[in-house]
């Protein structure tokens, strides 16, 4: 059994996990429907001509995204709280936790109804993250008066490149996506834009491409977004691995949900006889949630989604 932020509300994970499948389940034939309801010819054209960059104010089925505010606000009481001055202040889970306690997320990151569109939008095929990925989906949390993210790049340290969709779970907030297009491509002017996401929106961008930020929570607002990241090749350097865990330890989730995740699944790659490459599933045995940190100086480039 576990407890979720209301004291007075337990759910048996087994339970949870059937009833997030069936969810799941029949939330899949509404995003392909709406997603072949959709000018296909037109997105793919807006996506290439705004730099790899698409937003959609309606796009998630109401109930998928009402279940995603559900999840978030249970998991509240898990949310890791970071601050880097002058460049980031707020609250993540990574998909370690959201593997136990929110299997619909996980399973909405693994539909093939919205992988596909995402595909033919994009014009590429599109892996899954590594399982040992903390970012391959993650919840963002500003509710704190001041929490933000300052401009900055998503920069993918893949062999390959990484896509990011972005979804809006809940805005009670004043916080706007800002970004610029273009901004790496010297032959077409840059082109600034400003969005505020609603649950359900959507935005669809190469992170490597998309100079953005979120500008900063107002008193008494609350605003939660989703990232899922996509990769045209899954493989990773060691010292790009290395970077990007620490950035991923430091900047988002905690040394503690990061590098004992990585530990447990190598012990049970080496117990099974595997050798301590590649990725295999496994479990999390806690989180290093509700911690204000202070890392002094950053960078404007992110390892993983940070919105």
């Amino acid at each position: 059994m576990i407890a979720h932020a209301d004291p007075d509300f337990v759910v048996d994970i087994s339970r949870a996990s059937s009833t997030a499948a069936n969810l799941a389940a029949s939330t899949e034939p509404h995003i392909g429907a709406h997603a072949r309801g959709l000018d296909s010819d037109r997105l793919r054209a807006d996506f290439a001509r705004q730099g790899a960059f698409l937003y959609l104010e309606d796009f998630l089925p109401p109930a998928a995204a009402g279940q995603l505010a559900a999840d978030a606000r249970a998991l509240l009481s898990e949310v890791n709280r970071n601050y880097l001055p002058g460049h980031k202040q707020g609250g993540s889970v990574s998909r370690h936790t959201i593997d136990r306690l929110a299997p619909f997320i996980a399973q909405l990151y693994r539909s093939k109804e919205l992988i596909g569109w995402l595909e033919r939008t994009c014009g590429e095929a599109l892996q899954l993250s590594p399982e040992d990925d903390a970012h391959a989906y993650a919840l963002y949390y500003y509710t704190r008066p001041g929490d933000h993210i300052g401009w900055h790049y998503d920069t993918s340290y893949y062999d390959g490149r990484r896509y990011t969709v972005l979804l809006g779970v809940i805005d009670d907030s004043s916080c706007r996506l800002d970004y610029e297009l273009h901004t790496r491509n010297a032959d077409v002017a840059d082109e600034p834009g400003s969005v505020q996401i609603p649950p359900g929106g959507l935005v669809f961008f190469d992170g490597d491409k998309l100079r953005h930020r979120i500008s900063p929570m107002g008193a008494n607002e609350m605003r939660v977004s989703l990232t899922f990241e996509y990769v045209t090749n899954p493989n990773m350097r060691a010292w790009r691995r290395f970077v990007s865990n620490m950035k991923d330890a430091i900047a988002y989730f905690g040394f503690k949900q990061v590098f004992r995740q990585l530990s447990q699944r190598r012990a049970g790659r080496d117990a099974a006889g595997g050798t301590s490459g590649g990725t295999s599933s496994g479990t999390d045995g806690g989180t290093d949630g509700g911690t204000d940190g202070s890392t002094p100086g950053s960078r404007a480039d992110g390892a993983g989604g940070t919105l």
